[in-house]
Parts: structure tokens; sequence; C-alpha cells
């Protein structure tokens, strides 16, 4: 791919839409002793979508903890404990929306397509984001306290909405009635681990969920250790009724291979696991550090956020990480 003029930048990103999504989220942590507290509450939301309104679902398990992203409806059905940290924030989803249509998974291009245009002006104005990447589009997930900031800094290149019962609501900086301010702490270098892990990014017909059901609460809640130099990570996401999953090649090979599927290529990815301690919420500029070099050279990546640390995922030979200060720990 040919690097972009700065004028076919612009010109790209003010034939984009930024849809502030219709769902208010909290960011939770559940500790993996205390797991055995919300089996049943994670098992209907997963498994029993007619039993809960919640539209928006997203569990990833590392190896510190479960992350549980979830709407307020969804966060109804976590009851209170000593092994459930809710982070105080409620979050907006934000997705960029090129020719009307969401970014598709054959374009594969995952942060890439959103690093320059969206995730460093935030940086800049000093607004931390919290990154889910799926197989169909990247959510990027901002303080509701900072939505003024986030319009006055995007919407000169992009035509916002905001959606409301299921319409699409222009929106302005004159509109939001928080006012503009600057938070959070400068991004700093942070030590990166790149697991031998190969991963595997895919979907599933949501119809054919009970047809896995045994294997996936196995992965989930049963899974035992990685072997050596690999790291556990398995990330599963339904949202307005898509699902994605994020496994590694070993956790792929306990599925029926006709049910999950992927890009055409079926390419495998590499993860580069950000942070030697936990990353925290009010530091801004640490999704931009990571994808800037992989926008720059026009590299494909996911990038998941969760509780603790930040991962992202790529197809390249993880040279790109070299053009940063984050190697300490490969």
């Amino acid at each position: 791919m040919q690097e972009q003029s700065s004028g076919e930048e612009l010109f790209a990103t003010r034939n984009m839409d930024l849809h502030i999504l219709d769902h208010r989220l909290r960011v939770t942590s559940i500790s993996k002793n205390g797991l055995v507290n919300f089996t049943h509450p994670l098992i209907k939301l997963i498994f029993l979508r007619n039993r809960t309104r919640c539209k928006f679902f997203s569990l990833t398990e590392t190896p510190e903890n479960y992350t549980v992203v979830l709407d307020e409806e969804g966060f109804k059905e976590l009851r209170p404990s000593e092994h459930l940290q809710v982070e105080s924030s409620i979050w907006l989803p934000l997705n960029v929306v090129s020719n009307g249509n969401a970014s598709s998974s054959s374009q594969a291009v995952g942060v890439t397509k959103i690093a320059k245009s969206v995730i460093a002006p935030l940086a800049q104005q000093h607004v931390s984001v919290f990154m889910l990447s799926t197989y169909q589009t990247d959510f990027i997930l901002v303080k509701e306290k900072d939505l003024s900031v986030v319009v006055s800094t995007l919407e000169e290149e992009f035509n916002i909405y905001k959606e409301e019962g299921g319409e699409s609501v222009p929106v302005h900086c004159q509109d939001v009635s928080n006012g503009l301010h600057k938070n959070g702490r400068e991004g700093t270098v942070h030590p990166v681990l790149i697991p031998k892990n190969q991963f595997c990014v895919m979907s599933l017909d949501p119809d054919t969920l009970p047809s896995i059901a045994t294997t996936l609460i196995d992965v989930l809640f049963y899974s035992s250790s990685p072997s050596q130099d690999c790291v556990k990570f398995f990330s599963f996401s339904l949202i307005d009724g898509y699902i994605s999953l994020v496994m590694d090649t070993e956790a792929q090979r306990r599925f029926p291979a006709d049910l999950l599927f992927t890009s055409s290529s079926g390419e495998l990815w590499r993860m580069v696991r950000i942070g030697g301690q936990p990353l925290g919420f009010d530091e801004c500029g640490i999704v931009a550090q990571i994808s800037q070099p992989l926008a720059d050279s026009d590299i494909s990546a996911y990038y998941i956020s969760t509780f603790s640390f930040d991962h992202a995922l790529s197809q390249s030979d993880m040279s790109w990480v070299m053009q940063m200060n984050h190697t300490d720990h490969i």
C-alpha cells in the first residue's frame, strides 16, 4: 500500500463518519480465584441471549484476571463481590464508518486504519482510550465525561453521529453539555512482551453457539496453563448480535473447524503485550504509541485493551516493535 499524502488522508477522513454508539459501558475485572462466583451470570450473558437485554458483552481472559466489558443491562447481572473490580467511569464506544459501512473483516486492517485519524488526535488532547478490536470492526471506548473533548477534537475531520433509539443523530461540539477539559497522565514508555503463541481472529454464527457450548465453557473456565514462553489469552465478544473470538492455535484445535470462520487468508497473528505493571485507566497515549508505527508501515493489527494490560495482534514479523523504545522485555 502506498503512503497517502496529507491531502489524501484529509480527504479520506472527511468521507468517514464517527458514530457514538447507543451503549453505556462498564469495564470490570473478575479475579481468577473468584470466577466460581460469576459462572452463572457469565453463562447467561454468553449463551442465553433471550434471557438478558445485554447488547454489548466482551470477556477476555489473561494470566491475571478476566476482563468483562458490558453495557448497563449486562452489568446488572454481576453482583458486588470482593472478587469484582469495577472501573469507576462510564465508557462510550465509538465506531468509524466509511461509506456507510463499518470496517469489514475483509479489510482486516484493524487499529491501523484509525490510528492517525482518531487515536493520535485524542492522545494529543489527553484523552485516554480503551480499545476493543473484533472480527467485524474496532471499538474505541472513551469516558463519558470526555465526550466534549472527543467531539471538539474530531468534528473537523469526521461527520459525528450519536445513535439514539436506532436513529443516527448528528452531533456538534455545542450539543455536548460538559465542558472542555484536559485530564489523564502523559503516556510513558512501557516494556513489552512477545509470547510465542500464534493467534486466530475468528467469528461464529450465533445460531451455532450451542454447538460449541461445552468446548467454550471448558476453554473459558477450565483451561490449563499454556506451554513455556506462551501466554494465556482468550477473548469472546457478543456485540449487537455479532460474535468475535480471539484464541491461540492450541485453543482453536479444540473447536469444530467447520463452525468457526476467519478471513479468506486465514493467516495467524502474533501478539505484543504492553505493560510491565498494570497500566491503569488515566494514562493517555499508550494506544497511540503502539498503533503509530503500525499505521506508518501500513501493518494490519488488532488491539485489545484489558483491565491490566494492552494487547496488539499483528501478522507481521514484529520488526515494527523495534521502531519503539518498548523492547526491554522481548
